[in-house]
């Protein structure tokens, strides 16, 4: 250690016994300065105790400066700290251990502070894992329960025929039951991979692929393959669209599935003899399609309920599995796609919006 180290003041310890030696020198100093004064022995030693008095102030101040104000400093941001307080840092700029202390606590606060933040961070993504894994299993048992209940139906009819076909011996009447239980059987199974195709679209199983496609075109071939040269079709087609190209960017096959349960949906509950509409038109760089069928009004206060799964309409004059439109306002909102259903004075009206892109 050098000389310069010793007269440093560095540490606290250095400067009380710096302060402290010094005013020990003064104090000798200024006492035979004192008595060697011309004058009274009396002034002399009052002028000495003022000089000690005003020397004490001035210790005292120093001591503030050194000791008392850091520690309060200090004390104070620990006080915080302690109270999970990381807003004020602690502000103790010194040459000696207080001020090497106020860095640690300062270091010290901003790692309790992001570790803080990453508990959070780390308690937030546990508890909506946790809500996830709720929200799966809840989901899987509705589809349990909503297929224990929808399969009923069908496979209550397959036994009762399969036990008649084994008894039966005309085979007119064995190869009429043979032909329900295989009808039986597909309506079983398109349940079965509808359910589990929106089970998938919901738990973010299956994810969608935009592309850029010609959505005048595309319609024209989904309504054309649904609505014309249908020998059971009864009711007045109209439609109404744009005649030029019209590019959107949209999962294609998907897409397709919302055309499909909107149009069949609208082709079942149409009047006989009334009113079939297939509109697309394009407003502000907006397509807007909408299907109207003329027929009895939905209920104002069913109208919510259409979209979720196996909702009937016990006034429909068809029966479906009631997953079509909970299909299509799933595919729709996972494309941020507005969609919605309104009746009409004569019927009732389906409809969705889809943005235009560039056609180059």
């Amino acid at each position: 250690m050098s000389i310069k180290d010793d007269f440093t003041l560095r540490t606290v310890r250095k400067k009380i016994i710096m302060v402290s030696k010094i005013a020990g020198m003064i104090l000798i100093i200024s006492y035979i300065i004192s008595t060697r004064l011309p004058v009274d022995p009396d002034l002399s030693f009052w002028i000495w105790l003022c000089f000690v008095m005003m020397m004490v102030l001035v210790i005292n101040y120093l001591m503030g400066r050194f000791i008392s104000r850091p520690v309060s400093r200090l004390n104070q941001a620990a006080r915080q700290m302690a109270q999970l307080d990381f807003s004020a840092p602690c502000n103790v700029n010194t040459n000696d251990e207080f001020g090497e202390l106020s860095q640690n606590l300062n270091k010290m606060s901003q790692n309790l502070q992001q570790t803080l933040l990453q508990l959070q961070t780390a308690n937030s993504q546990m508890e909506k894992d946790i809500e996830q894994k709720k929200r799966l299993l809840t989901e899987r048992k509705e589809l349990v329960d909503s297929l224990s209940h929808e399969m009923k139906t069908p496979l209550g009819i397959i036994r009762a025929y399969a036990e008649g076909l084994q008894d039966e011996g005309d085979e007119t009447k064995r190869q009429k039951y043979a032909e329900v239980i295989v009808t039986e059987t597909e309506r079983l199974n398109v349940l079965i991979t509808t359910l589990l195709d929106l089970s998938a679209l919901e738990n973010g199983a299956s994810q969608l692929q935009p592309e850029r496609f010609d959505f005048v075109e595309f319609l024209e071939t989904v309504a054309g393959r649904l609505l014309i040269d249908t020998p059971e079709a009864d009711f007045e087609l109209q439609y109404e669209l744009p005649e030029q190209a019209v590019y959107v960017n949209a999962d294609r096959g998907r897409m397709e599935q919302v055309l499909d349960n909107l149009i069949v949906n609208a082709k079942r509950n149409v009047n006989p003899g009334g009113v079939l509409k297939v509109s697309l038109k394009e407003n502000d760089g907006v397509l807007d399609f909408s299907i109207f069928n003329q027929g009895p009004p939905i209920p104002q206060e069913n109208l919510s309920k259409i979209w979720t799964k196996f909702y009937r309409d016990r006034n429909s004059k068809y029966s479906g599995s009631g997953l079509g439109l909970a299909i299509v306002a799933q595919i729709l909102s996972m494309q941020n796609l507005p969609y919605g259903v309104s009746n009409q004075p004569d019927g009732v009206v389906f409809y969705f919006s889809v943005p235009a892109v560039s056609n180059s």
